[in-house]
């Protein structure tokens, strides 16, 4: 039995930026998101983070969904949308829904 990983699916348009997460987000796969915050959000005023295909998000997944948030603060907005109920647990008890715009 392996672990899935993630497939992270960009859209691109103007200064909008769409990624859609499939898989897991957790401590092997937020690396690869946590390189697309640090080097492609630098003219993005609008990151969209779809999360239908987001089967499991760890600390480390929302350790870079903070990271995203934070910096999507100074120069636009972030929103997560399509989340399945598990991770809305995550959300929930952590206190991300308080954080995290979610539609």
């Amino acid at each position: 039995m392996g672990t899935r990983g993630l497939e992270i699916i960009r859209e691109k348009k103007g200064r909008r930026y769409a990624l859609r997460l499939v898989g897991r987000l957790d401590t092997s796969t937020a690396p690869q998101l946590q390189r697309i915050v640090e080097e492609e959000l630098s003219d993005i005023t609008s990151l969209e983070l779809d999360l239908e295909k987001t089967d499991y998000i760890s600390s480390a997944g929302l350790r870079v969904l903070l990271l995203a948030a934070k910096k999507m603060n100074r120069t636009g907005d972030m929103t997560v949308k399509n989340v399945k109920r598990e991770v809305q647990e995550v959300f929930t008890i952590t206190g991300f829904d308080k954080i995290l715009k979610i539609e």
